[in-house]
C-alpha cells in the first residue's frame, strides 16, 4: 500500500483487512484506537482498492472492445438470397436465430454504452488536465467574469436612473414585497402533467456516477481534518475529491447567511432559485405591465458553477477552501460541489446527508454499487435515531396555529382553493395536537394549566386515532409543506408583521395583525424563566426559527411504520411547557437501504466496543446476512508499559467501591472517592481528569468535599477545575486548565498540575484530546448507567425484549443498558492516549468492572493490559512505580 511513511504493523493489517472487505463487498466493523493513524489507513487502504478496481475495469473494457473490433472485421454479412435452414427451437420455445439476435443486440448496446462512457471520460480527463496544466485559463475566466459583472453593474445603474422620478415604482415595490408572501398555486404530483426540474439546460458532459467512496463523519472539523490527511497522502495529487456540506456551511450569499437558522437558509435558497426560473416567464411578458423582478441569487450561475466543479475536481480542497473559491469565482459552492459528485472518486460529507434519505436524494447521491465509510461511528445508532426523531412543544404548536390563522385571514382572497384546503388541514392538525396535551389553541399556552401531568407513550396508530386525525393523509400534507414552502412564507409574514418593532398600519386587516404581535409577545413573556436571556434575546430567537418548520419534522416522523416508533406525550405544568415527541425505536429501517444498495459499507471508529449493538440492532434488523459482516480490531501503537489501566475494588480505608444509586450518595462513599484522589494527586504529575456519572452527582460530591475540607487538601497539589454546563465556556476552562499545568511543570514547587472534574457524556468526554501532560491519569467514578426510569429508554427496552433474540439467556434490554454504559466509559477513558509516545494511567473506581460481562466490553487494547486490584495499597504501589519510571526517563 502506498503510504507517506513506513506504516506500523497494525496499519498494514488494517489496510489489508479493509481492502479484503471492499473487494468481497462486506459490511465491516473496524476499530482502531485514536493515535494509530486510522484516517491514513482508511485513505490508503480504500483508495488503493479503488485504483486497482478502476484499472481492472478498464482492462476488461479494453478486452471487450478489442474482441468486438475483431468480430466486426471477420464477420460475414448474410445475404437475402442465401438458402435458409429449418428453424431449430431455443430453450424457451423461440427459434435459435431470435435468441442469438437478442443476445447480439444486448452485446452491441453494451459496447455502445462503453464507447460513449469512454468518450465522456476522455473528454472530462482532457478538460481537467488542460485546467491543471494551463493556469492562463483561470485568469482568462476571472477576467471574463469581471467584465460581465461590470456590464451588469452599469446596466443596473442605467435602469435606476431611468426609473427615478416615476412614483408608481415605489408603490409597485411595496406591493411586490408582500406579493412574495403569497403561496403560489399548488398542484399535487398526481395532477402534474409535466414535471419541470430546476436544473439549468443539462450538463454538456453528463456521465454515469463512477465507482466512488463516500466518506462521512460527525462534524465539519473532522471532515476538514480528513481532507488534510488526503492532501498529505500519496493519493493527494491524483484523487478527484469533493467536500459536501449544508447550505449553512457553504452558502456565500451574505443576505441568505444572515438568516442564521438552517431551515430558513434552505427555504430562502430554494425560493431564490424558483424566482430565477419564474423570471424567464416574466421576461416573456415584455408587452404587458412591467413587474418588479424578484430577488435571485447572483451566485447561482450555471456557467460559473461548472467552472467551480472543474476546479474542485482538479485539486483536493476542504470546505473552507471551497467557500473561498466560491467567493472568488462568484459561484455557489453548495451546488457547484454537487455538480462534481458524478465524476468524483472520493466524496466527503457529514453523517446526516448520507443517513437521511430525502437529504441524500436532494444532494444527488447515488449509493448503488458504491462504497460507504462511516467514521467516528461509535454513536451511529443514536445518530440515526436522533435524525429521524422529532419534538414539538405546546408553545410552538399554539404559536404556529396563531401565525397560520392570521396569514390565512389576511390573504384568503388571494389564495387558491387547494392552498386554503391544505392550510385548514394543518390548522386542524395543530388544534388536535394541542388538545392531546390538554389545551386549547385559542388561549395562551403559558396560562393553561395541565390537569393530568406525566408522560404517556402511544403507538403511532393509537395517537392518530385518539387525536382524531387518522382521516388526514399525512403524506400529502408533508408533501404540500415541502413543495409550497409554506413555513418560509409564514416566516416572512411574521417577520413583516409580528415583530414588536414593526410599525403596523391602522387599517382593519393590520389591526388583526396587531393581535398576532401581542400574542407572540405574551408567548415570549410566558416562557421567560429564571436565568433565561433577556427579552431582546428571546425575540431574536423567535425571529430565527419558525415553529411551523419544527412541526413539519414531527409530521414527517408520524409517517413512519407503526411498529418502528412511538409518540410520547409529555404533559408538564402548563400546555406551553408540555410537548409531543416522536421516538424512533428501529434505526435499522433507515439504514437498510444504505447496506442494500452499496457494494460495501465500513463502520469505523476509535472505540467501537461493545459491537453487539451494531450487529443486532442495526445490521441484523436491516436484513444483513451475518456471513456478510466482518469485524476487525487492532491494538495500540504505544508500548505496553505506556498505559496502566487498573480496576480498583476498594479505597484507602477498605471501603468497597460500588457506586449504585442507593450507595453513591452515602458520605463514606464520597469521602473515599476524595481520599483516592488526594493520594493520586500526590504521585501523578501534570493533569488528572476525573469523570462523574452526571452533573448532579459531580455537584453533590464537590459540595461535600468543600464542607469536609477535602477540597482544600486537593487544592494544595492540584488546582481544581469543573466542567461547565454551557458549551461556550468549555474552551475557556480548557485553556486555563492547560495554562495551569504548563505553569506548574515549569515553576516546580508544591503544586504539580491541575485536576479537572468532568462528566460522562458531557462536553469533555468526546472530541477533546487530553494528550501528554493534559491527561496523565483518567479516573472513572462508578458506572454511568443511563436513567432507566426515562420513558424513552423503557419503551426501547420493551421493544428490544419483544423483537430481539436472547443470547445466553440474557434479556436484550439488560444488554442494552450495559452497552450504553460501557460505550460511555470507553469514550471517556480513551481521551488520554492520543499518540505513539503518550502515556497515562486509567483508574476504574467500582468493583463491578471486574465482572466478566462488563470487563469483556472494554476496548481490547485496554482490556489486555488491565489489572484488577482488590485493595488500594497494591494499586497505589503500581502508580508510584510508573511515576518513578517517568522521572527516570525524564
Amino acid at each position: 500500500f502506498p503510504f507517506p511513511y513506513t506504516p506500523y504493523l497494525i496499519q498494514e493489517r488494517f489496510m489489508a483487512a479493509l481492502y479484503s472487505a471492499l473487494e468481497a463487498g462486506r459490511v465491516g466493523i473496524f476499530e482502531s484506537p485514536t493515535g494509530t493513524g486510522k484516517s491514513l489507513s482508511l485513505i490508503c487502504g480504500a483508495l488503493s482498492w479503488l485504483r486497482d478496481f478502476e484499472e481492472k475495469r478498464q482492462r476488461e473494457e479494453a478486452q471487450l472492445l478489442a474482441l468486438e473490433d475483431r468480430g466486426q472485421e471477420g464477420k460475414k454479412e448474410p445475404t437475402s438470397d442465401e438458402p435458409g435452414r429449418p428453424d431449430s427451437e431455443g430453450g424457451a420455445g423461440e427459434p435459435d436465430w431470435v435468441t442469438a439476435f437478442v443476445q447480439k443486440k444486448e452485446e452491441r448496446d453494451m459496447v455502445e454504452r462503453l464507447k460513449e462512457e469512454q468518450m465522456r471520460r476522455k473528454k472530462r480527463d482532457d478538460r481537467l488536465e488542460k485546467i491543471r496544466q494551463n493556469v492562463q485559463l483561470k485568469y482568462a475566466a476571472k477576467r471574463k467574469r469581471s467584465e460581465e459583472e461590470e456590464t451588469k453593474r452599469l446596466l443596473q445603474l442605467s435602469k435606476e436612473v431611468l426609473s427615478e422620478g416615476i412614483g408608481v415604482d415605489v408603490l409597485e415595490q411595496l406591493d411586490h414585497n408582500e406579493e412574495e408572501l403569497i403561496l403560489a398555486e399548488y398542484e399535487s404530483d398526481e395532477e402534474k402533467k409535466v414535471v419541470s426540474g430546476l436544473e439549468e439546460d443539462g450538463d454538456d458532459l453528463e456521465e454515469e456516477h463512477v465507482t466512488k467512496i463516500y466518506y462521512c463523519s460527525r462534524t465539519h472539523s473532522q471532515l476538514s481534518q480528513f481532507v488534510h490527511e488526503v492532501q498529505k497522502s500519496p493519493f493527494g495529487k491524483d484523487t478527484r475529491l469533493v467536500s459536501l456540506g449544508s447550505r449553512q456551511n457553504l452558502c456565500v450569499n451574505e443576505e441568505v447567511r444572515r438568516l442564521g437558522a438552517l431551515q430558513l437558509i434552505n427555504d430562502r435558497c430554494m425560493e431564490m432559485q424558483k424566482n430565477k426560473h419564474e423570471k424567464k416567464s416574466d421576461e416573456e411578458m415584455e408587452g404587458k405591465k412591467r413587474r418588479v423582478s424578484r430577488t435571485v441569487c447572483p451566485f447561482y450561475s450555471y456557467e460559473q458553477m461548472q467552472f467551480l466543479r472543474d476546479e474542485v475536481l482538479v485539486e483536493v480542497k476542504d470546505i473552507e477552501q471551497l467557500v473561498a473559491l466560491g467567493r472568488e469565482t462568484k459561484a455557489c459552492p453548495y451546488y457547484g460541489s454537487r455538480y462534481a459528485i458524478p465524476a468524483a472518486q472520493l466524496v466527503v460529507l457529514p453523517y446526516q446527508m448520507l443517513l437521511h434519505e430525502p437529504t441524500r436524494r436532494a444532494a444527488g447521491i447515488k449509493l448503488k454499487d458504491q462504497i460507504v465509510i462511516i467514521d467516528e461511528a461509535h454513536n451511529l445508532i443514536d445518530t440515526i435515531t436522533c435524525i429521524h426523531s422529532a419534538e414539538v412543544s405546546g408553545s410552538q404548536l399554539c404559536c404556529a396555529h396563531s401565525q397560520l390563522l392570521q396569514y390565512m385571514e389576511r390573504y384568503r382572497k388571494r389564495l387558491k382553493a387547494k392552498n386554503l384546503m391544505y392550510i385548514k388541514q394543518i390548522l386542524y392538525l395543530l388544534e388536535r395536537f394541542v388538545a392531546m396535551l390538554g389545551g386549547n389553541v385559542n388561549q395562551n399556552p403559558s396560562c393553561q394549566a395541565v390537569s393530568q401531568t406525566g408522560t404517556v407513550l402511544k403507538s403511532i396508530n393509537d395517537f392518530l386515532f385518539q387525536s382524531q386525525i387518522d382521516n388526514i393523509n399525512l403524506f400529502k400534507v408533508q408533501r404540500y409543506c415541502e413543495k409550497s414552502l409554506i413555513s418560509r412564507k409564514l416566516f416572512g409574514f411574521v417577520e413583516r408583521y409580528g415583530g414588536p418593532a414593526t410599525a403596523v398600519k391602522t387599517n382593519k386587516e393590520n389591526q388583526k395583525l396587531a393581535g398576532l404581535q401581542n400574542f407572540l409577545l405574551t408567548l415570549q413573556q410566558g416562557s421567560d424563566k429564571e436565568g433565561d436571556p433577556p427579552m431582546e434575546a428571546d425575540n431574536d430567537q423567535l425571529r430565527t426559527a419558525s415553529p411551523l418548520m419544527q412541526i413539519e419534522g414531527f409530521l414527517s416522523a408520524l409517517t413512519n411504520a407503526n411498529q418502528d416508533g412511538r409518540v410520547i406525550l409529555n404533559r408538564q405544568g402548563t400546555v406551553g411547557q408540555s410537548s409531543l415527541k416522536f421516538l424512533l425505536l428501529n434505526p435499522a429501517v433507515h439504514f437498510a437501504k444504505v447496506v442494500e444498495e452499496c457494494r460495501a459499507v465500513i463502520i469505523a471508529g476509535g472505540t467501537m466496543q461493545p459491537v453487539a449493538d451494531f450487529r443486532e440492532q442495526l445490521l441484523s434488523c436491516a436484513g444483513v446476512d451475518p456471513e456478510r459482516v466482518v469485524e476487525f480490531s487492532c491494538g495500540h501503537v504505544i508500548p505496553p508499559e505506556n498505559i496502566l489501566p487498573i480496576i480498583l475494588c476498594s479505597g484507602p480505608s477498605n471501603q468497597q467501591l460500588e457506586f449504585t444509586y442507593q450507595t453513591r450518595d452515602l458520605p463514606q462513599m464520597m469521602d473515599e472517592t476524595g481520599r483516592i484522589l488526594c493520594n493520586l494527586c500526590n504521585v501523578v504529575p501534570g493533569g488528572v481528569v476525573c469523570f462523574f456519572p452526571s452533573y448532579e452527582y459531580e455537584k453533590q460530591v464537590y459540595a461535600h468535599w468543600e464542607k469536609t475540607g477535602l477540597l482544600t487538601r486537593l487544592a494544595t497539589k492540584k488546582k481544581v477545575f469543573q466542567e461547565p454546563k454551557k458549551a461556550n465556556q468549555v474552551e475557556q476552562v480548557l485553556v486555563e486548565y492547560a495554562k495551569c499545568i504548563k505553569r506548574c511543570s515549569q515553576a516546580g514547587g508544591q503544586m504539580t498540575g491541575a485536576l479537572l472534574l468532568s462528566v460522562v457524556g458531557g462536553k469533555m468526554s468526546e472530541g477533546i484530546n487530553f494528550s501528554d501532560d493534559l491527561g496523565r491519569c483518567v479516573i472513572m467514578v462508578g458506572m454511568p448507567y443511563p436513567n432507566i426510569k426515562s420513558p424513552e429508554l423503557q419503551e426501547k427496552m420493551t421493544w428490544l425484549d419483544k423483537t430481539m433474540p436472547r443470547p445466553a439467556g440474557q434479556a436484550p434490554s439488560r444488554v442494552l443498558i450495559e452497552n450504553l454504559c460501557m460505550k460511555a466509559v470507553n469514550q471517556s477513558i480513551g481521551r488520554a492516549i492520543r499518540h505513539q509516545k503518550d502515556f497515562a494511567s486509567i483508574l476504574l473506581l467500582d468493583h463491578r468492572y471486574a465482572r466478566p460481562a462488563i470487563f469483556n466490553k472494554l476496548p481490547q487494547w485496554i482490556r489486555e493490559r488491565t489489572q484488577v486490584k482488590p485493595a488500594f495499597g497494591a494499586a497505589f504501589a503500581e502508580l508510584r512505580k510508573v511515576r518513578t519510571c517517568i522521572l527516570c526517563t525524564a
